[in-house]
């Protein structure tokens, strides 16, 4: 191949592909489970509704 054909050829990732987008998704899906569990448990610390263990 000459250098005019190496500087035609393209990667197959220029869009994003489905398992990136899927593990973006996952991310802000794990996030903000994490932010609820954190909110739920200051609430319940604050309001004095923890459990004995």
């Amino acid at each position: 191949m000459n250098n005019e054909e190496l500087l035609k050829i393209q990667a197959g990732s220029s869009t994003i592909s489905s398992t990136v987008l899927n593990a973006v998704v996952r991310a802000i899906n794990t996030l903000f489970e994490l932010g609820k569990s954190l909110g739920s448990t200051i609430r319940r610390y604050k309001d004095n509704k923890l459990c004995d263990y």
